[in-house]
């Protein structure tokens, strides 16, 4: 007897089969709606993962009530309880909560899914698991970030596959100055249409984008049916731009500086031009047959 609690072994079983029993019917109903239910209605990965995850603490949390009734608690009793934890969470708890919080947006509003490309702070990732307290993103480095569920709802987040993997790419281009530029144009836009990556709708396009300090700058934007292709796509792109250039003679050129100087003292002038004055002579005969 533990105070007003009589406690003996059948009853200690019948809790255990209580929350045993509520884990296995967890397990064999998302057993049945992942393999049977969802492909038949066509349901996305994404979406059957949150769905068995909402079911299954749904089903424990249903195992543990049942557990808590055959032990005989008073449900007023645990209401107390729950009052002051609540205080407690308010002092204590408030960044676990907040991120459980967070994960349950997650998985009704779906601003991100499993299986997603996302770009957060700098880093390119992949979602491999979104929990109630922290969802895990595998770089493409294969490192496995874990990442406050908060962090996702609250901070700025690019998924670039939300609603398709179509993405545009761009890649910069300068030639020298004096380069013919339809041909340079025309150049830039073979090489992308022959690329078996590039879609050809959109079509690609070449835009000139202005007079940079040593070149004339070009960019050069196609569009991709995945983003897998990205990389790949665009060192194939790059590879065939530079062989292009040197069969038409198309300079790329390097960053060019010129260089003043204002104060110098006197014997550092006479050394200079005493230079420039042998190098000019010596050019002369050289070229003196």
């Amino acid at each position: 007897t533990i105070g007003s609690w009589q406690v003996n072994v059948g009853l200690m079983l019948t809790v255990v089969l209580c929350l045993y029993g509520s884990l296995l019917i967890s397990r064999a109903v998302q057993s049945i709606f992942v393999e049977e239910v969802f492909p038949r209605r066509g349901v996305e990965k994404g979406a059957q993962i949150s769905m068995s995850r909402l079911m299954h603490y749904a089903i424990l949390l249903i195992g543990f009530l049942l557990a808590l009734a055959t032990l005989g608690v008073n449900f007023t009793n645990i209401t107390i309880i729950g009052g002051a934890l609540g205080v407690g969470i308010g002092f204590g708890l408030q960044t676990i909560v907040n991120n459980f919080v967070s994960g349950l947006i997650l998985l009704f509003e779906r601003p991100v899914r499993i299986g997603d490309y996302i770009e957060i702070q700098g880093l390119w990732g992949e979602i491999k698991k979104i929990g109630l307290r922290a969802t895990t993103v595998e770089t493409f480095d294969r490192a496995d970030i874990v990442i406050p569920n908060s962090d996702l709802v609250a901070n700025q987040v690019t998924n670039w596959t939300r609603t398709n993997r179509l993405v545009r790419l761009k890649i910069p281009v300068g030639v020298a100055y004096g380069s013919d530029v339809p041909l340079v144009i025309k150049i830039l836009l073979e090489c992308a249409q022959e690329n078996p990556s590039v879609m050809s709708s959109p079509e690609p396009q070449v835009l000139f984008r202005g007079f940079g300090d040593s070149s004339l700058d070009f960019e050069l934007r196609v569009f991709l049916s995945d983003i897998d292709y990205r990389l790949i796509a665009q060192s194939e792109i790059l590879q065939e731009i530079d062989r292009e250039f040197r069969l038409n003679d198309v300079e790329i050129p390097f960053p060019q500086r010129d260089l003043h100087l204002r104060s110098i003292e006197p014997p550092v002038t006479e050394a200079l031009s005493e230079s420039s004055l042998s190098n000019a002579t010596k050019n002369k005969e050289e070229e003196t047959p």
